[in-house]
């Protein structure tokens, strides 16, 4: 796994840029806080592609011990990808809802994650 680190107006970004799933457990969610706020860096953007599917399947609970850690940290987090394909409706509307926040957002594109995490 890289990180790009970027500095955009007076806001830092982890951007991770890797092949494969970089999060497949709620450790692995708390390895990379640790990796981007060692760094001083307390926003993230990260891939839809590098998130276990079962990440979006919301009975394995995953995804809610995922983002707690996210939440207790501070650390904002986007996530980048095309969701329109899951058709469970409870991950639509936690996707909606998430949406609603600062704290962590689904996105469809690098640069809405950008200024989504730029805003304050």
């Amino acid at each position: 796994m890289e990180m790009e680190f970027r500095a955009i107006g007076e806001t830092a970004i982890a951007e991770v840029i890797a092949a494969g799933i970089v999060i497949n457990s709620a450790e692995d969610g708390v390895d990379l806080i640790g990796n981007v706020y060692y760094r001083g860096f307390d926003k993230v953007i990260l891939y839809q592609e590098n998130v276990s599917p079962d990440f979006f399947d919301l009975k394995t609970g995953m995804a809610g011990e995922i983002l707690q850690k996210f939440s207790n940290y501070r650390v904002r987090l986007a996530i980048v990808g095309d969701f329109s394909g899951y058709t469970s409706k409870a991950l639509r509307d936690f996707i909606r809802e998430s949406n609603t926040g600062k704290l962590v957002n689904f996105l469809s594109s690098r640069e809405e994650a950008v200024n989504s995490l730029s805003a304050e």
